[in-house]
């Protein structure tokens, strides 16, 4: 199975009643495991949990903190890039040619890096002098 197709599969569990927006992510690590996440709203709307942060929990919680690649999937008119505080979690397990492929349901793709997705990021060189 293909990144993106896991990320399709598992989209089909998100939890969206509210925007009734759906969307699935797998990431590859770089031991070759697939780890999937799909959103999860809550009434509280800030409170929800996004599928790629959900997809990088699945990875931390097996034990591995690097990812090699991103699919991101959702049912949208153009592909959908993570939201900002997703660009940041992608950064801190990935680099910033690490590829990232963004899908819509319709089949249009757009193929990106973390490091375009998220240019100039806050990384831990930046905490170099922190005590």
């Amino acid at each position: 199975m293909s990144l993106l197709d896991a990320a399709r599969e598992v989209r089909e569990a998100a939890y969206a009643p509210y925007s009734r927006f759906k969307v699935g992510a797998a990431i590859r690590s770089v031991s070759g495991e697939v780890y999937r996440g799909c959103n999860v709203e809550n009434v509280a709307y800030p409170e929800g949990t996004c599928a790629e942060a959900g997809a990088i929990a699945a990875m931390v919680a097996a034990g591995e903190t690097e990812l090699i690649e991103v699919a991101v999937i959702a049912d949208s008119p153009s592909p959908v890039p993570p939201c900002g505080g997703c660009r940041q979690k992608l950064a801190e397990f990935g680099h910033a040619d690490t590829p990232v492929l963004l899908a819509t349901v319709s089949g249009a793709t757009l193929s990106t890096t973390i490091g375009e997705l998220l240019p100039g990021r806050f990384d831990a060189a930046h905490m170099g002098n922190a005590t």
